[in-house]
């Protein structure tokens, strides 16, 4: 039993409603034919992580946490309901097999306007942003990427602290890359100075309670996806406060609040030059008995959705 299947099986055991249908749940993409509105991909990256980690449980934990949601938001945009939404699953061992990875992302973001990745740890970023450009047909001059994330994730190697670095050496025009909620006492001084030398703009924790997320958003798509380009949006989880995601193995006490990550999510979302999502470094089997970490991934999922709508 995959884990589509096991999040069917926990939503069959739920009260039902007519009048309060529940959030997710939505048909294996191999059952639909022709343009979609979103595709789900699961990539639980977690072998290479700095800190050992059950990320690779987490895109099943969240297929079946969207069920304790509705899909109904409040807006003017089109329904959720009325959106065409397909899960393509999960990839086989991204770790060991990122292309075969990529190449599902691929497949899904050719028929979807918006696809959105759920990791595993910050790894899932590599194949997510390039199977979403290979599908677009995108050069590395036309893509950028925004994250938010408490860190620069400018580290050598592979691991879950390199994959800005590991995409700005495939070809990634570091200019055109957004870092939003990077935080004091989570960064060296030599990854900082990478970032400045790189030509990342910065925007600080500090920062972010000076300005709406909004405002905040939509600067970054100006510099990210100048000139019409294709942008990748990384939501790395543990830039919000440790008590609202402690399922974050590196998340801090004073990061951003859950509303700052919702309303980032949408704002982004809503702009049809975004392709891709992911959200990443949640360890599902290492969240509050409450679950909080995974359920906001899943509002995250419901909000990148929402934003959609309003396109």
């Amino acid at each position: 039993m995959d884990s589509r299947e096991r999040a069917r099986e926990t939503r069959a055991n739920m009260s039902v409603d007519p009048l309060w249908p529940r959030a997710g749940g939505w048909p294996d993409l191999d059952e639909l034919e022709g343009p979609l509105d979103a595709a789900i991909v699961g990539i639980g990256t977690h072998a290479t992580s700095i800190s050992a980690t059950g990320a690779h449980k987490t895109p099943g934990a969240v297929r079946e946490a969207l069920a304790r949601y509705s899909p109904h938001a409040y807006g003017g945009g089109t329904p959720l309901s009325s959106l065409q939404i397909a899960d393509a699953g999960d990839a086989a061992d991204p770790d060991a097999r990122e292309a075969d990875a990529a190449t599902l992302v691929q497949g899904a973001s050719e028929r979807a306007k918006l696809v959105i990745a759920l990791g595993g740890d910050n790894a899932a970023t590599v194949p997510t942003a390039i199977g979403t450009w290979e599908a677009q047909g995108a050069s590395s001059d036309e893509v950028g990427v925004i994250t938010l994330d408490a860190h620069h994730d400018l580290r050598d190697g592979v691991s879950n602290g390199s994959p800005i670095q590991r995409l700005i050496d495939a070809g990634l025009n570091p200019s055109r890359v957004v870092q939003v909620g990077i935080q004091d006492f989570a960064n060296s001084s030599d990854y900082a100075s990478r970032a400045a030398e790189h030509g990342v703009t910065v925007v600080s924790r500090a920062e972010c309670e000076k300005k709406s997320m909004r405002d905040i958003a939509l600067h970054a798509l100006e510099i990210a996806g100048a000139d019409s380009g294709i942008v990748h949006v990384d939501i790395d989880v543990d830039a919000c406060d440790r008590s609202v995601v402690p399922g974050c193995p590196a998340s801090l006490p004073g990061g951003l609040s859950a509303w700052q990550l919702r309303e980032f999510v949408r704002t982004l979302c809503a702009d049809e030059q975004v392709r891709s999502i992911d959200f990443t470094e949640v360890d599902a089997t290492a969240d509050a008995a409450d679950g909080r970490t995974v359920r906001l991934v899943a509002l995250g999922v419901l909000e990148a959705l929402a934003g959609l709508a309003d396109r």
